[in-house]
């Protein structure tokens, strides 16, 4: 089920998808009224003739204008996307063309237009008017009048939209948004309900349990972008196995690459080497709904191009700054997954690479601090984020946040030209102890 909703996902992301699915619903939509028409002959009387057309010429005339209309401000639409993709991804890195893939408005915008310009062919196509037959659509002319009306404030909404969607303070707070609905989705689940002591466990003593062991390996190159963990968990405890897993969501991969291992009591078949490949979906690129890294690199990646000579932006770089230690101040207080699953008897079934939180810390503020030498002012708010994620830290994370504390604190010494500034970071590092 989880595998079906990854799949759904990623099919609304394309920009494709919505359209499509307007432009179907147009053409059914179109028949459907044409066959009211044809069942229902009406006549405009008294204020209906100013709506309804009162002649073939004019309801030709009518659709003809509308449909020109709507393919030539869906071309702006497109144009208009293309232009905003092209600043995202020259100003804040080309990995962020996804975000705005996402971005249903826009499929919307572009769809409507594309469907109204389908819906009104399609009627105009079916106006007669002769010695012999005459037929005027009166009640799909006057969908096709309602739908322009729509358009129109939806082109309205959507230039709105693609102004603020493209300012770089937008940009940063939806993409710590979307992590922050990560996080609650992946936080979640009871994964290691039936593992009481699960960081305790020795992964040599359970392998050495076992008599044969097979390697599975990638059937393709890519990043890995989904992972089925709890299907290998369903499929381990039936096959009364054991399976390593050397690779998390997000981490590249190359074909014939080693994946992990199965540890069994029987010779494993070349069938369940791909009952397990089957759990693991590679792709092209990242996928941020198993990889919380990848938001947190796609601040980092706008943060560090913001404090690349050619730009000097720090304002940038500290707005990225002030989101990840909103991410990391939610993460420290989450239990991070034990790298062991167990069956309901409680016998370990799985063994995964997971996510960590000194790692996760690592990802966030490494590069940024890297970028940052001779810039007091994104380094004094880095402290000031550090100092902010220990207040909410449990004992046994304090020692990461310390430790990068710390680094700060050594690069300022070595970079900083003003006694002033070290002065006001050192009081600021004051936590370190």
């Amino acid at each position: 089920m989880k595998k079906l909703l990854f799949f759904w996902r990623e099919l609304k992301a394309t920009f494709w998808f919505i359209p499509v699915l307007l432009i179907s619903i147009a053409i059914i939509l179109s028949l459907s009224l044409l066959y009211l028409d044809n069942l229902i002959e009406y006549r405009p009387e008294g204020i209906t003739q100013l709506i309804f057309p009162g002649s073939a010429s004019a309801a030709h005339q009518i659709l003809s204008t509308i449909s020109g209309a709507m393919i030539g401000v869906a071309g702006t639409v497109f144009s208009i996307t293309l232009v905003a993709l092209t600043l995202a991804s020259s100003q804040f890195g080309p990995r962020l063309i996804r975000n705005f893939m996402y971005d249903q408005l826009n499929q919307i915008v572009l769809g409507s237009y594309a469907a109204t310009y389908v819906y009104c062919l399609i009627v105009l196509n079916t106006i007669k008017e002769n010695d012999q037959f005459s037929f005027i659509p009166s009640f799909s002319i006057l969908f096709a009048l309602i739908a322009t009306i729509v358009n129109i404030i939806l082109l309205v909404i959507f230039f709105h939209h693609i102004t603020m969607n493209i300012q770089a303070d937008n940009i940063i707070s939806d993409i710590s948004s979307d992590m922050s609905k990560n996080l609650d989705s992946l936080f979640s689940g009871d994964v290691n309900s039936n593992l009481e002591n699960a960081r305790d466990v020795s992964p040599k003593s359970l392998k050495e349990t076992f008599a044969y062991q097979k390697e599975i390996s990638a059937e393709k190159y890519g990043y890995l972008r989904y992972l089925d963990r709890q299907s290998l968990l369903e499929i381990a405890k039936e096959k009364d196995m054991l399976i390593e897993i050397y690779f998390r969501p997000g981490d590249f991969v190359v074909k014939d690459q080693k994946l992990g291992m199965v540890y069994s009591h029987e010779e494993t078949t070349d069938e369940d080497l791909e009952a397990y490949q089957r759990q693991f979906i590679f792709g092209k690129t990242r996928s941020k709904e198993q990889d919380l890294e990848h938001s947190i690199h796609q601040l980092v990646e706008i943060a560090s191009r913001a404090l690349s000579p050619g730009i000097n932006d720090p304002y940038t770089a500290i707005s990225c700054i002030n989101h990840l230690s909103s991410i990391m101040s939610s993460l420290v207080k989450k239990e991070f997954p034990a790298p062991y699953l167990a069956d309901e008897e409680g016998a370990v079934r799985v063994i995964a690479d997971v996510l960590t939180f000194e790692g996760m810390l690592d990802a966030a503020f490494n590069q940024i601090r890297q970028f940052s030498r001779g810039n007091p002012s994104v380094a004094i708010r880095m402290m000031e984020s550090l100092r902010t994620i220990y207040q909410f830290c449990h004992d046994d994370r304090k020692e990461a946040v310390t430790k990068h504390a710390q680094m700060i604190l050594n690069l300022a010494e070595k970079s900083f030209e003003e006694k002033n500034d070290l002065e006001d970071l050192q009081r600021r590092s004051d936590f370190i102890s």
